[in-house]
């Protein structure tokens, strides 16, 4: 019983990003004014500072950890699956590779992990509009911070932080050159955004659209299988 009761207490109080806490403060700050100017107010502040520390949760993760596996950098719903050409400013070429996007809801952990172990070879901000992050051309228009990188077999990948209509911050922690691991925690996004990932030629996704991811947890692809594209449906 005791071993069960620890587990739900680390259910209930999972750990808030340290990017999360001013904003937590603010909506405090609010729900108290809002309560001195009338009590139903407060409440409602209340409840919106609830869900703002719920926004910015940061659970662990247990990640696949077998080489060749290549992991969702986002928690929400695989919104796209097709071929795309990766950002100009990575330098990648125009050739159109497999992607796969997963959007974030405002419900959805922001915390954003690798997809894969390897080296960080570029990173490339660009601003631009605030779009609806589940539509395909966000990828183009929208801001976005996209980051390039080499597995130890030399197989590059990249994938990309979009900020979609709410959000308007974009946060990565990466350094070019830096060593990373598969569900690795490396940035968020505020608040309800996309993160792409553009797979090497002959890598097929293992995932559909519409399927919900886990970040840091669900496989998008494996480099080593040689089965073609998953399809799926609802039941």
């Amino acid at each position: 019983m005791q071993a069960q009761e620890i587990s739900m207490a680390k259910y209930i109080w999972l750990p808030i990003h340290r990017e999360g806490w001013p904003f937590i403060a603010l909506f405090a700050i609010g729900a108290l004014l809002l309560g001195l100017l009338w009590g139903p107010l407060g409440w409602i502040g209340l409840v919106l500072t609830g869900w703002c520390a719920y926004f910015f949760r940061n659970p662990d993760r247990v990640t696949p950890v077998r080489p060749g596996l290549v992991i969702s950098p986002a928690d929400g719903v695989v919104c796209l699956v097709g071929h795309a050409v990766p950002p100009a400013e990575l330098g990648m070429g125009n050739e159109p590779r497999m992607r796969v996007s997963v959007f974030m809801s405002v419900f959805d952990v922001h915390v954003n992990r690798t997809p894969i172990d390897g080296k960080i070879t570029k990173i490339a901000y660009k601003p631009g509009k605030f779009l609806n992050a589940s539509l395909d051309k966000a990828s183009e228009d929208n801001e976005r911070m996209a980051i390039r990188m080499e597995t130890a077999e030399g197989a590059e990948f990249a994938f990309v932080q979009i900020a979609g209509l709410v959000a308007r911050r974009i946060k990565c922690d990466l350094v070019e050159g830096q060593e990373v691991r598969a569900g690795q925690r490396f940035g968020l996004i505020r608040f309800g955004s996309r993160v792409d990932v553009y797979l090497p030629d002959g890598v097929a996704p293992q995932v559909a659209v519409g399927q919900r991811c886990i970040a840091g947890e669900t496989v998008l692809a494996d480099v080593t299988a040689t089965e073609s594209a998953r399809q799926g449906e609802v039941r």
